[in-house]
């Protein structure tokens, strides 16, 4: 079992940038694949971008491709989705959540264990 938990959300203007943490406890964070998902209000929850155990293979959504870079320090157990460039339509709970299995996979309800989000407000 793995905990998850995420920090580094809060409130930006366009163009802005904003760095999210995934830290880990429980359960060695490199065993583990690492997902982004965000939601925002009366919206399903959608892929943003995942992250290998090694952190060699990154997979991002077109939405946020060329913005955000999804990266990893497993010494850290920790996870970064770093995100640059922000638009209004970014605004959303982001989530990190872990997946057993290293085959990609882009549906949420593969994923194992969730943290409980943090909030990310872009505004125009």
């Amino acid at each position: 079992q793995v905990q998850l938990v995420e920090s580094g959300g809060g409130l930006v203007q366009a163009g802005g940038s904003l760095r999210l943490s995934c830290a880990a406890s429980g359960r060695t964070l490199g065993s583990v694949a690492v997902g982004w998902f965000r939601q925002a209000p009366g919206k399903e929850r959608e892929f943003v971008a995942r992250i290998s155990r090694s952190g060699g293979n990154t997979l991002y959504s077109d939405s946020v491709k060329g913005r955000f870079t999804n990266s990893r320090d497993n010494a850290k157990n920790t996870v970064y989705l770093q995100m640059n460039n922000l638009k209004p339509e970014d605004t959303a709970v982001y989530s990190c959540a872990a997946d057993s299995s290293s085959i990609p996979r882009l549906n949420y309800r593969n994923y194992d264990y969730w943290g409980q989000g943090t909030q990310v407000t872009v505004s125009a």
